[in-house]
């Protein structure tokens, strides 16, 4: 399905009856690697979950946007085709999670036109890392490189020679990117949430895969300290798409919380 928010086309899938519960993917991703959630919560929840802007079949925005981009994107696009709920859930996955955090973070149950009742994070994103000593000394020889390239004119000159060295020092996500949504990235990954956090003062369940090497469980730990309500269930074994990695035990926690059946 797709609607259109603010001139871009945006691709949904819209499943199941009952209450609204939202799906947000995290970077890099789509929707329809929610594909096991879907049809597990949509037994009982009307399940709703789109490719967010840069993403699987949506458009790209049209400049660099932050997290809060992302949150009014969140907001018009329920706005949008649900304009009569009154509680909506959100679920998100790494970014997606960002996305929840900061908007329950910013915005009042006024301004968003509907309650939050409860929220679940899956390997979420939002805890700034610290940089490791590597990866320190990676960013140094980036700007080292860098500054060489610009100050001898090389970069005027062979303008492709600095997006070549991005990509050499950047992520696979950075990597993998366009100019827009690599500007993105590093507008998003750079934001600390962690002060939002205390704001989520509802039942949050986080769900965490022990070998997530993307957010480590002590990211999950530190949120759960955060948040008055939040618990913390583990998947042992489990990576960083922990919902894929261990889909029965994913749900049966998921199950719980919710309520719903396996």
């Amino acid at each position: 399905m797709n609607v259109t928010i603010d001139g871009l086309d945006i691709n949904y899938r819209d499943e199941g009856q009952g209450s609204l519960l939202v799906l947000l993917h995290g970077w890099g991703s789509n929707v329809d690697l929610f594909d096991g959630i879907f049809r597990f919560a949509s037994k009982k929840y009307h399940v709703v979950g789109m490719d967010m802007p840069g993403f699987g079949k949506s458009d790209e925005p049209k400049e660099p946007w932050e997290v809060s981009d992302f949150v009014d994107f969140v907001i018009k696009f329920v706005k949008e085709l649900y304009p009569e709920e009154k509680e909506i859930m959100f679920l998100g996955h790494s970014m997606g999670g960002r996305v929840i955090i900061k908007m329950i973070g910013t915005k009042s149950e006024e301004e968003l036109g509907f309650k939050i009742p409860r929220v679940i994070l899956t390997d979420s994103a939002g805890i700034k890392p610290v940089p490791s000593a590597n990866q320190s000394s990676r960013t140094k020889r980036y700007k080292r490189y860098k500054a060489i390239l610009t100050k001898t004119g090389i970069a005027k000159v062979f303008p492709g020679t600095l997006e070549a060295l991005q990509k050499k020092f950047g992520s696979a996500d950075y990597a993998a990117a366009s100019p827009i949504m690599r500007a993105s990235l590093v507008k998003v990954v750079n934001e600390d949430l962690a002060p939002y956090m205390p704001k989520l003062t509802m039942p949050a369940l986080l769900i965490w895969g022990d070998k997530d090497t993307a957010t480590p469980l002590s990211d999950g730990q530190k949120m759960e300290e955060l948040m008055p309500e939040a618990g913390l269930a583990v998947i042992p074994g489990a990576g960083h798409y922990s919902f894929l990695d261990n889909q029965y035990m994913y749900n049966k926690i998921l199950g719980s919380f919710l309520n719903i059946e396996m």
